[in-house]
């Protein structure tokens, strides 16, 4: 396939249309009427007061330095589910210029990459109210793909051996079938698009519903499949988005670590939810209203389960100690100078330090406190945006094991 502007263009323009109604990937979310709502409104209020309470839990200083962790964390359970084992310290590395001499592993580090960038461009508000929108979707594929090497820009067609170029930002304009899945003809992408947008975009959304369409869009994205490369990848945050919008989530759980852990049975899920109506009992739809409430259970219980993870993890005594532990071991080494254990637990408490407060606190010159804080700071377990910012406390990957034991594999 020629990758040239025009050849795609023509390629476009030629695109099949079978005249499919967006009416066949009804329903798109639960009715009220359906014996499951309940359960699944539950489910919603309870992740929902879940998600709320860690967030609470945390000074601003160290939830924005989890934040920045999670991210990590994301990505790489994101790429895993794509067949791409990328450790987070690589992940890491990548995010500060330090990449792999191996061209295959340099170039899942510049995915990675790719995937951070996106997703703090989310974190930042950028993908507010336009998560489910047609122009957002299209806007989030090609921030991730244009940041691709070349040779990531590439598929196969597993039936041809054909190599085809993905366009960054662009709708397929190729059949593809998935499983036993044969998707919308790519004429028919736009009019789907569309209605996806007006059900899932919809301002005037209940707030079970807005927590719905994270889990019932996430599969109708994958159903619809609208780009030849990255609809897996593209669902994922775009759910991450309308979760932290609904939910307020402050970046600090992401539901991709555990559809990760739990990979099998969210694939089984997915293909279980494109199944037609089973009889007049199933909805209206031309697909399952059960199987879809069935996902959206097993979604939101994934939701949950991370949420719990999530506050066993950083309770603050239990992350205080934890941390501190560890400086103490460091120091011990003469890995870091004395009282930088002082320093932390002042950051820890207040979520950040101003620089002058260093000295005071210390009960030392201002010479002998920024030997410490500098110290801190090289080893990457404080951060600050310039040399009179406050100082905040920073989660190294490399530190993960110790401070967050779990988050994601020892290397």
């Amino acid at each position: 396939m020629s990758d040239s502007k025009a050849d795609i263009e023509a390629d476009m323009k030629a695109a099949k249309d079978r005249g499919e109604t967006p009416a066949s990937m009804e329903p798109l979310l639960i009715g009220e009427s359906h014996p499951k709502r309940g359960e699944l409104a539950d489910l919603a209020v309870d992740l929902a007061a879940r998600s709320a309470g860690l967030k609470r839990s945390l000074p601003d200083g160290i939830r924005l330095a989890l934040a920045g962790l999670i991210r990590a964390m994301n990505c790489y359970y994101s790429n895993l589910i794509e067949g791409h084992d990328t450790h987070p310290i690589d992940i890491e590395r990548a995010m500060n210029d330090d990449y792999s001499q191996d061209p295959k592993k340099r170039d899942l580090q510049y995915e990675a990459r790719a995937h951070i960038t996106v997703q703090k461009w989310i974190d930042d508000g950028h993908f507010d109210g336009r998560a489910a929108t047609r122009d957002g979707l299209l806007e989030v594929h090609r921030r991730f793909c244009e940041l691709l090497p070349e040779d990531l820009l590439w598929v196969k067609n597993p039936d041809t051996g054909e190599r085809l170029r993905v366009v960054p930002g662009a709708l397929r304009h190729r059949d593809v079938q998935v499983g036993r899945h044969i998707a919308i003809s790519p004429g028919a992408l736009p009019r789907f698009l569309a209605h996806f947008e007006q059900v899932y975009a919809n301002p005037r959304l209940g707030r079970v519903d807005a927590i719905l369409a994270a889990a019932c869009g996430h599969h109708r994205l994958l159903w619809i499949h609208p780009f030849l490369d990255g609809n897996g990848r593209v669902a994922r945050l775009m759910s991450y988005s309308l979760l932290r919008e609904a939910l307020d989530t402050g970046g600090l759980w992401s539901i991709a670590r555990g559809l990760a852990r739990r990979e099998a049975d969210y694939k089984a899920q997915l293909a279980s939810t494109d199944s037609p109506r089973q009889g007049d009992l199933d909805g209206r739809g031309n697909l399952s209203e059960a199987a879809l409430a069935n996902f959206a259970r097993f979604f939101l219980e994934v939701c949950l389960d991370q949420v719990a993870f999530m506050e066993e993890l950083i309770q603050p005594d239990r992350l205080r100690d934890r941390i501190l532990i560890w400086t103490e071991e460091e120091m011990r080494g003469d890995r870091l100078p004395p009282r930088s254990d002082t320093i932390l637990q002042a950051v820890l408490y207040r979520g950040q330090l101003p620089r002058g407060d260093a000295a005071e606190i210390l009960g030392t010159t201002d010479r002998q406190a920024r030997r410490i804080t500098s110290a801190l700071l090289d080893r990457g377990v404080l951060v600050s945006e310039g040399v009179r910012a406050p100082l905040r406390l920073a989660f190294p990957a490399a530190l993960a094991p110790r401070w967050m034991p779990g988050l994601f594999p020892d290397k």
